[in-house]
């Protein structure tokens, strides 16, 4: 059986930490399928149509087959629909923890076919936040440590 997982999140922008948790999470499965959360109450700085280009990008020359995809439903709902077994879910810290417990306690019981994993981000990347670099970049600061360069690029343009 083939093993395919859902990566939910706003890539918004696409950081080092996501790409850290991409890494690790395409060598446990044979196809990652990446889901871009849509609101339309939210205005993102990248449309879904910049951040999917963006992550294809980033992900070029990974083994595992990737896919990515948009959803506006719950990412039970999204991972199914997608024919994902496993949701992966990146940790920076404790704080990260307790909120996600909570979300694998409650996507549990609405989908038990859906088995949570939980990918701690590298050392060198755990205090990304995709916040934090619209932030910075916004206020012109240098965020080439934070983002892969095909991002950095497209943040400069988009700033």
């Amino acid at each position: 059986m083939k093993r395919i997982a859902y990566y939910p999140g706003s890539f918004d922008p696409l950081t080092n930490g996501h790409l850290d948790v991409l890494k690790q999470a395409a060598t446990l499965v044979d196809e990652l399928v990446i889901g871009i959360g849509v609101h339309p109450g939210k205005k993102p700085l990248f449309s879904f149509e910049e951040r999917s280009k963006l992550i294809q990008g980033a992900v070029k020359g990974f083994d595992t087959a990737i896919r990515v995809e948009a959803f506006d439903n719950l990412v039970v709902d999204a991972a199914r629909a997608a024919g994902a077994t496993i949701l992966i879910r990146g940790l920076r810290d404790g704080t990260d923890l307790d909120y996600e417990m909570q979300m694998c306690g409650m996507n549990g019981t609405m989908a038990p076919d859906i088995t949570t994993i939980f990918l701690p981000a590298s050392p060198d990347v755990r205090h990304i936040t995709a916040t934090l670099v619209r932030q910075i970049s916004a206020m012109k600061g240098d965020v080439s440590s934070f983002v892969p360069k095909n991002v950095l690029d497209a943040l400069a343009e988009k700033i």
